[in-house]
C-alpha cells in the first residue's frame, strides 16, 4: 500500500485540470504503471488521427456508407458541407423560435391558453438523453412539465396519462423517431392519439415530430404543428444535442445555447493531441487499462449529485451500444464491450458499495462530484457542517475505502450544475467512447445487435398472427400450446407459441380463452 506522501505525489502527477471548461479528471487511483501512458502513445495517436478524420467527414460507418457528425451539432462551422452547416444552424434557430412561440401562446392548444405539459414519445437515444437532461436541469421556473412514453408498456403509458389527467388539454406531444418505423414509438404515438380523442381533442393540433426527411413519421406529421429534422449522420445515442434533445430542452425553458457552448468547449479541450492534457483520452486509456483492452471490468458510475441520477442510464446506451461488438474492424471475432451500471451517491453506500469494497473485483468506479452544493447558503445540520459537506465527505470516504481494498476509481470533478456542464459531460464521454473504440479496433457507430433484436421481435408478432388465424379457423375447439404449434406446422417454434398463448390469454384484446390443465403445459387455449 502506498504511503500518504506517495499517494499525494501520484495525485499531483496525474490530476488533469482544464480551467477553460472547469472540469477535473483524476486518474491517480487507477493502478497503472508509470510506463503505461508511454507504451500507449502510438495507439492513442492513431485514435486522435481517426477522430480528426471523423470530424472532417470521413465515412465512419461503412455498413451504411455514412458519416458520423454529432460533433458538428455544436460547431456547425466544422461540418464538411455547406448544406449540413446550414441545416444545423437553421434547425437550432427554428427550435428557439418554436419554443418562444409556445411559451408566448402564439402556438397554443386547441382549448387552452398555453401548453403547460410536454409528452416526449421516443425510445433509446430518443428518450434517454432528454430524460437525463430534464432530470438534471429541471426547476420550478420551467415553462412546461415533462413526461415520457419511453417504452411500449401499456400500463406505463396509462400511469403517465393518469398523472397528466385533465392537463391533457394543455399537453404538447413530441414524437421522436428517425425512421418513423420504430414500433415502440409508433405505439406510443397511437396511444397518445387515443388519449386526446377520448378527451375530445384533436391530436394533430397538439403534436410535433422529430424525424428523418421523407420517413413514415414525416409523411404522417404533414398536418401537425411542426416537424424538425433528424439526420442520418447522427446516431440515436449521440443525438441529444440535435433536435432530439434540444427541442424538449428549449420547450422546458432550458438554455440550449449554454448546452451547445459547453459541449463545444469540451470538444476543443479533447482535441488536444497530448493525452496527458486531454480528459477524454485519459478516460479512454483508463478504460483500456482497467479491462486490459478486453472490457473485462465493468464501469460503475457513481455521481454524488441527485440531478445526475439518470446519467448512468444515459451512459449505458452511449457506451454499451457503441462498444459492445462481436467483430472488430477486420472482421475478427472479439466480443468487445464495457458493461455500465450505477445509481447515485450516497445512496449507493447503503446499496451495493459493500460488494464493491469486499466482493468480486470485476469493476472500476467513475465518481462524479459537483463542488457547488446549491444556489445560496446551506443549513448547518451539525456545528460547522452542512448536508453538502456530508455528501462530499461520503464521496471521499467511499473513494478511500475502495482504494484501501485495491479497487480502482476515476474521479471527475465539476464546478457546478447547469446547461453548460451538461453539454460538457455529454461531449466528454462521446469523445472518450470514440477514442476507446479506436484503441480496441472496433466500429463504435453501428449496432447490428439492435437490428437483430428488432427482426426477432417482428418474427414473434408474425407468429402471433398465425396463431390467431389457427384458433379462429378452429372455433369451438381447444388446444394445448404444443398442439397449436404442430397444427400450424411450427413445431420448431413451440416455446414461442407457448409464450404467445400465455400473453394472449392474459389480456382481453384477442378473445383467446384458456382452461388450466394438470400442468402448465396441459393448459388448453381456444379463440
Amino acid at each position: 500500500m502506498p504511503t500518504p506522501r506517495e499517494l499525494w505525489n501520484r495525485f499531483k502527477t496525474y490530476l488533469n485540470k482544464n480551467d477553460s471548461v472547469g472540469v477535473t479528471v483524476d486518474i491517480s487511483r487507477m493502478n497503472f504503471t508509470d510506463s503505461f501512458l508511454r507504451e500507449m502513445e502510438p495507439a492513442i495517436k492513431k485514435a486522435f488521427a481517426g477522430m480528426t478524420a471523423l470530424e472532417s467527414g470521413a465515412i465512419a460507418n461503412p455498413d451504411e456508407h455514412r458519416m458520423v457528425g454529432h460533433y458538428w451539432l455544436r460547431d456547425a462551422a466544422r461540418a464538411p458541407e455547406t448544406s449540413i452547416r446550414k441545416a444545423i444552424e437553421d434547425t437550432v434557430a427554428a427550435i428557439k423560435h418554436f419554443a418562444n412561440d409556445v411559451h408566448a401562446g402564439r402556438i397554443r392548444p386547441e382549448r387552452a391558453g398555453l401548453f403547460k405539459h410536454l409528452l416526449i414519445v421516443g425510445i433509446g437515444g430518443s428518450a434517454l438523453g432528454p430524460e437525463f437532461v430534464a432530470h438534471a436541469l429541471t426547476s420550478p421556473q420551467d415553462h412546461m412539465r415533462v413526461w415520457f412514453f419511453d417504452n411500449t408498456d401499456p400500463d406505463g403509458m396509462d400511469k403517465v396519462l393518469a398523472q397528466i389527467g385533465d392537463g391533457i388539454a394543455e399537453l404538447l406531444t413530441v414524437v421522436i423517431s428517425k425512421s418513423g418505423g420504430t414500433k415502440e414509438t409508433r405505439n406510443g404515438q397511437l396511444e397518445a392519439r387515443k388519449a386526446y380523442r377520448c378527451a375530445g381533442l384533436t391530436f394533430e393540433r397538439h403534436a410535433v415530430a422529430v424525424t428523418g426527411e421523407g420517413s413514415e413519421l414525416d409523411r404522417t406529421a404533414q398536418t401537425w404543428l411542426a416537424r424538425f429534422p433528424m439526420w442520418d449522420w447522427v446516431g440515436g445515442r449521440t443525438s441529444e444535442l440535435s433536435a432530439v434533445g434540444l427541442l424538449p430542452a428549449a420547450l422546458q425553458g432550458f438554455d440550449i445555447t449554454g448546452m451547445l457552448s459547453g459541449a463545444r468547449d469540451m470538444d476543443d479541450v479533447t482535441r488536444n493531441s497530448n493525452a496527458r492534457q486531454n480528459p477524454a483520452a485519459l478516460l479512454a486509456l483508463m478504460w483500456y487499462h482497467a479491462g486490459q483492452g478486453r472490457g473485462s471490468k465493468d464501469m460503475v458510475i457513481l455521481p454524488y449529485k441527485d440531478r445526475l441520477e439518470f446519467f448512468s442510464r444515459y451512459l449505458q446506451q452511449l457506451v454499451m451500444e457503441s462498444l459492445g461488438k462481436e467483430k472488430d474492424l477486420d472482421g475478427k471475432i472479439v466480443h468487445q464491450g464495457i458493461a455500465v451500471y450505477g445509481n447515485k451517491g450516497s445512496t449507493d453506500q447503503h446499496a451495493y458499495v459493500q460488494q464493491l469494497r469486499e466482493g468480486v473485483n470485476n469493476f472500476f468506479v467513475v465518481f462524479i462530484e459537483v463542488l457547488k452544493d446549491r444556489s445560496g447558503s446551506s443549513l448547518e445540520v451539525d456545528p460547522g457542517v452542512t448536508s453538502g459537506d456530508y455528501l462530499s465527505g461520503f464521496l471521499q470516504g467511499t473513494r478511500r475505502a475502495l482504494h484501501e481494498n485495491g479497487r480502482e476509481s476515476i474521479t471527475i470533478t465539476l464546478e457546478e450544475m447547469g446547461p453548460a456542464t451538461i453539454g460538457k459531460l455529454i461531449a466528454l464521454f462521446e469523445r472518450a467512447v470514440g477514442l476507446y473504440a479506436s484503441l480496441i479496433h472496433i466500429n463504435a457507430y453501428h449496432q447490428p445487435g439492435v437490428e437483430a433484436g428488432k427482426k426477432a421481435a417482428a418474427a414473434v408478432i408474425a407468429l402471433q398472427h398465425r396463431i390467431l388465424g389457427f384458433l379462429s379457423s378452429n372455433t369451438g375447439k381447444s388446444f394445448t400450446a404444443e398442439q397449436v404449434a404442430e397444427g400450424m406446422g411450427a413445431g420448431e417454434e413451440t416455446e414461442s407459441v407457448f409464450k404467445i398463448l400465455q400473453h394472449l390469454a392474459a389480456n382481453p384484446d384477442h378473445n383467446v380463452k384458456c382452461v388450466a390443465g394438470a400442468t402448465v403445459f396441459e393448459t388448453r387455449y381456444s379463440g
